[in-house]
C-alpha cells in the first residue's frame, strides 16, 4: 500500500517552528529565511487541510491538532535520527565530537586523549566563549560545560572541582624577589573578568590587596594564565588546569593559600543519548581521569 506522506522539508520546518514557537528561530536553526519556514508550514497545513498554528496577540501558539501532530513527529524524527546514526555507524567508524574551551583542551584534555579507548575516533573542537549546550545546533555529542548549571533536556554531570592559587614564571619571581603575599605589590596581577577572585585570595592570605592600579583584565582565566606563562605577571590559576604546567617548570605556584574549591567543569550530553555506547564510554573515562587527578566534583557546588 502506498503511503501518503507530506513533503519532508515542510515536516522539518513545522517541527522546528513547533518546538521553538518561532518562525524566526526555526529559520535560524534550519539556515532558512523566516518567510521560507512560513511557506513550508502553510504548505503542510494545505496538505493536512487543517491549521497548525494560531496567533493570540503577538504570540504564536499551536492548535490542538498542531500540538498532537508535533508530539508524534518528534518521536518519528527521533526514530529516523537513530536509524540514520546506526546506518552510518555500520558504514564507517562512529566518531565522538567533544566541544570544550581552548584552555580545557590544551591544558587537560589533549595530554590525556591517548588514554581514551576510542581516541582514534574522538574529534575535539574548541569554542570561542562558553561552549553551547544546545545539541540541536552545536554539532557535538559531548560538551565540557562550565560549572554545573542545569540545562533543560541535557544531562549535566559535575566533573571537576578546583581551588585557585597564584602562579608566576620562575625567572620573574626571582627578578621581583617575591617571598610573601605582600610582595605581590611589586608584580602585575592578571585579572579575569569571568570570575576574578584576587580579593578573596588576599583575604584568605591575611593580606590587604596591593594599593596599585589594577593589572590587565582578560576574558577568562586561561588567557590570564597564558599571559603569566609568557612572563606578563601573576595569575590566579585553577589548580586542575595548571598542575602539568607547574610540574614542567614553566610556571611555579606561589604560597600555600588557596581559594575554596568549586565545580569548574561538568560533562554534558543530550539526555536522550546518554546511554549510547560512545557517549557512555567517554563519560565513564573522563570521570575516572579526574578522580585519578584527585579532585572530582563530589558534592561541591559552584560559588554564587
Amino acid at each position: 500500500m502506498s503511503r501518503k506522506l507530506p513533503p519532508f522539508a515542510a515536516v522539518r520546518a513545522f517541527e522546528a517552528a513547533a518546538r521553538l514557537l518561532s518562525f524566526k528561530d526555526a529559520a535560524d536553526e534550519l539556515c532558512l529565511s523566516p518567510s521560507a519556514v512560513s511557506h513550508q508550514v502553510r504548505a503542510l497545513e494545505e496538505f493536512l487541510d487543517t491549521k497548525l498554528f494560531e496567533r493570540r496577540g503577538n504570540a504564536m501558539h499551536l492548535t490542538l491538532t498542531g500540538e498532537t501532530y508535533a508530539g508524534r513527529l518528534e518521536t518519528l524524527l527521533d526514530g529516523i535520527d537513530g536509524a540514520t546514526r546506526a546506518a552510518r555507524a555500520g558504514a564507517e567508524p562512529e566518531v565522538l565530537r567533544v566541544l570544550c574551551t581552548p584552555g580545557f583542551a590544551a591544558r587537560w584534555m589533549v595530554p590525556r586523549m591517548g588514554r581514551f579507548a576510542h581516541a582514534d575516533r574522538l574529534r575535539l573542537r574548541v569554542s570561542v566563549g562558553a561552549p553551547s549546550t544546545d545539541f540541536a545546533t552545536n554539532d557535538a555529542d559531548i560538551v565540557i560545560h562550565w560549572a554545573d548549571a542545569p540545562v533543560a533536556g541535557v544531562l549535566v554531570e559535575p566533573l571537576m572541582a578546583s581551588a585557585r592559587y597564584p602562579v608566576i614564571r620562575p625567572d620573574l619571581k626571582a627578578r621581583l624577589g617575591i617571598e610573601t603575599p605582600a610582595d605581590l605589590a611589586r608584580a602585575t596581577l592578571m585579572h579575569d573578568e569571568t570570575m576574578d577572585m584576587w580579593a578573596e585570595w588576599f583575604e584568605l592570605a591575611g593580606c590587604p590587596p596591593p594599593q596599585m592600579p589594577a593589572g590587565p583584565e582578560f576574558p577568562n582565566c586561561e588567557l590570564a594564565t597564558t599571559a603569566a606563562e609568557q612572563g606578563g605577571g601573576v595569575a590566579l590559576a585553577y589548580d586542575m588546569m595548571v598542575r602539568d604546567t607547574v610540574a614542567s617548570g614553566r610556571l611555579m605556584r606561589l604560597f600555600d593559600t588557596v581559594t575554596m574549591p568549586f565545580v569548574i567543569y561538568s560533562v554534558a550530553c543530550d539526555e536522550a543519548r546518554m546511554d549510547e555506547p560512545m557517549i557512555a564510554a567517554f563519560r565513564t573515562w573522563v570521570q575516572a581521569e579526574v578522580a585519578e587527578d584527585g579532585r572530582p566534583a563530589t558534592a561541591i557546588r559552584v560559588a554564587e
